[in-house]
């Protein structure tokens, strides 16, 4: 059977079948015996994995069998400043504080302006706003300050050259190509640019894991065909769903779509319009049909975001789950309460946003973590 959805690191088209993706992929599904671990060892459930939108893994089981007999693992992802930052870009990193707090584990935060520049047709003055707004937007999500490092490449690429050399030394054009889909009109930055993706997976002597979205996988299998022949482990990921546009559930948001996507800087009122003017509907498509027959909750936006990101309750969103699929609930209710949930979480997190900028220091520059990793050099020791 044809794929009618495509997933790459770089798009995501079409309705995406994630049973498909997992076979496509080679992942694994988050079972109910890894999940029914994953809490134990946490001390605590997640809602993002209890309701199965973090849903694939690469060898977490793994990465929690080494933690239970107390080796630990590490935790790494990022950001590329090409634009504002929406909603969807920064609930994996409220998944990844909620790793490093249950866990209490140390956090590297990749800022690539590098690959950015590379990538797109973008300033360098573009990519200092950005960067400079997506750390603040990351710093709010509250991370332990002494034990995360959020670091810029082209700042501090001297740390990590020697260990760059060394991947890049191990992978070849045919792997980048095969992995990325580099082709001869590809800048030799973005061919180079895989062995600097992957080096802050070697930080630490423990397994590194990578909570991502879905579509970022590919970029770690470089790293676990090369990783064992630097003494270290294959890195781990976990992986979540897409978060789909407000327009409906093909491809997902995105912030070249601003009118269709969350931004983390939308006022209440930009909520509101957004909300009631995009957001897709399964309901009926007329009062009568509605009542007679129900939305489709699965197509539904303002259900998604409520039942995957936002409502915690879980007797209020079964409450909202049947009055809605049986037709007395209508569509202007539900993306009310959406609307509500929304804003309460943005108001939130914008109020640290405006008070952040003592964590990014410590974070960057003076924090625990960022002071031992500023004071050493990223070395593999590998010996030819």
């Amino acid at each position: 059977m044809a794929d009618d959805f495509d997933v790459t690191p770089f798009d995501v088209e079409g309705t995406v079948d994630y049973d498909r993706l997992i076979e496509k992929f080679g992942t694994d599904e988050i079972d109910s015996e890894l999940k029914q671990k994953f809490f134990e060892l946490a001390g605590d459930s997640n809602l993002y994995v209890d309701r199965d939108f973090i849903y694939s893994h690469r060898d977490f089981d793994k990465a929690l069998d080494e933690y239970e007999s107390g080796e630990g693992f590490f935790l790494y992802t990022g950001v590329g400043p090409s634009g504002k930052m929406h909603i969807g870009h920064i609930v994996s990193f409220y998944f990844t504080k909620w790793l490093q707090e249950k866990f209490d584990v140390n956090v590297y935060i990749q800022v690539t302006d590098d690959e950015k520049y590379w990538d797109r047709d973008i300033t360098d003055e573009e990519i200092e706003k950005y960067a400079k707004d997506n750390i603040r937007e990351i710093a709010a999500v509250g991370f332990d300050p002494d034990k995360t490092f959020i670091f810029r490449n082209r700042e501090y690429m001297g740390n990590m050259y020697d260990g760059i050399v060394k991947i890049a030394e191990k992978v070849n054009n045919s792997q980048a190509s095969s992995v990325f889909g580099f082709e001869g009109s590809t800048n030799i930055g973005m061919n180079f640019w895989p062995a600097i993706q992957n080096v802050p997976t070697f930080f630490e002597e423990k397994r590194c894991v990578i909570p991502a979205a879905i579509d970022q996988d590919p970029y770690w299998r470089i790293q676990r065909d090369v990783a064992e022949k630097f003494g270290h482990k294959k890195t781990a990921a976990i992986h979540s769903k897409f978060i789909p546009a407000l327009t409906g559930p093909e491809g997902k948001m995105s912030s070249s779509k601003p009118k269709t996507a969350i931004m983390l800087g939308d006022s209440p009122e930009e909520v509101e319009k957004k909300v009631k003017k995009h957001a897709y509907s399964g309901g009926g498509d007329t009062l009568e049909e509605h009542r007679e027959e129900g939305a489709d909750l699965s197509v539904d936006t303002s259900f998604q975001w409520l039942r995957n990101l936002l409502m915690e309750d879980d007797e209020k969103l079964k409450e909202i789950a049947e009055k809605y699929s049986s037709g007395e609930m209508m569509t202007g209710e539900i993306k009310e309460i959406l609307i509500e949930e929304l804003n309460e979480f943005l108001q939130n997190h914008q109020e640290r946003k405006d008070n952040a900028d003592e964590k990014v220091e410590k974070m960057m520059y003076e924090g625990q973590l960022a002071q031992e990793m500023w004071d050493k050099n990223i070395d593999l020791n590998l010996v030819r």
